[in-house]
Parts: structure tokens; sequence; C-alpha cells
């Protein structure tokens, strides 16, 4: 299993919404809202503008997106890592974060935020990652964990 990371381009974005709506269903039926799922191709577009993707690529084909903001100097924010159902649980996520520490290398932190209820995320973020719970929060109807992880 070869795993690859490219730029993502605005020519991705109907590719990204394809991804991010197999990866975020399951949110959306859960919490009945995800700000990932059911997004436009034209709303994707601005998102890559706004907020820079990877592409992840396994043995060349699409499977998953990270996207690293920064907020301020050498703070990012992970605003999406993502990998479609039937890759996840492959090592995929975790080389993604491992990728986003190489390729920022002024990174002091990264940050983010998943819902307190997905024990899976939860659980890969601090054992597989090595972030830890900062804080709760709301995210519209969704009480989330802001995770911190400093070098």
């Amino acid at each position: 299993m070869e795993i690859e990371f490219r730029n993502a381009e605005i020519t991705d974005a109907k590719q990204l919404v394809d991804i991010y709506n197999a990866a975020f269903y399951s949110d959306y039926i859960r919490y009945g809202e995800c700000p990932a799922y059911g997004r436009t191709k034209e709303m994707m577009e601005q998102s890559i503008l706004d907020f820079p993707k990877f592409l992840i690529l396994c043995d060349g084909r699409p499977v998953g997106c990270i996207s690293c903001k920064e907020t301020d100097n050498g703070i990012y924010e992970v605003g999406c890592l993502c990998v479609i159902p039937e890759y996840q649980g492959r090592g995929i996520g975790t080389t993604a974060m491992e990728f986003a520490k190489s390729h920022f290398r002024n990174w002091k932190q990264f940050t983010l935020v998943t819902p307190v209820d997905k024990s899976e995320n939860v659980r890969f973020y601090t054992v597989k990652c090595g972030f830890t719970i900062a804080s709760a929060e709301m995210d519209g109807n969704v009480k989330v964990y802001r995770f911190v992880l400093e070098r």
C-alpha cells in the first residue's frame, strides 16, 4: 500500500466533495448536521482557496484529504482530516498527520475539533497522533473537543 499526498487544485473540487460526503455521511446522519457534508462544488472550490488541502492517494486512488491552515506563526488548524470509510483503519490518517508535521516545518502547534462522543476519533487523535484534549465547546448543536498537539 503506497500512500502519497498532492496539493488539491480547483479542478479537484468535485472529487473532494465526493470524498467529504463519503467520509462525513455518518456524522450527518448521527448529528443531523455536519459542516463538511453536503457542500457544493462551488463551496469546495472556495474552500480549496481559503484552506489549503492535500489529496490523500492510496495506490494512486484518491481516498482522503487533509487540510491545514496557519492561523498564527507556527500554529496550524487542521480543518479536515478524512478518509473514505472503506480505507479507514489502515493507518492512512496517521500517515496524513505525519505528512502535515513534516510538510509544515515551522509548526509549533496543531489544533482541531472533533465530536466528544466519537470515541474512535478521540482515540485516534490522542493515542495514535499524540494530541491532548484542551477544552470542550459547542459547534452548532454538537459538543466537540478541541485537541492540541505541541512540538
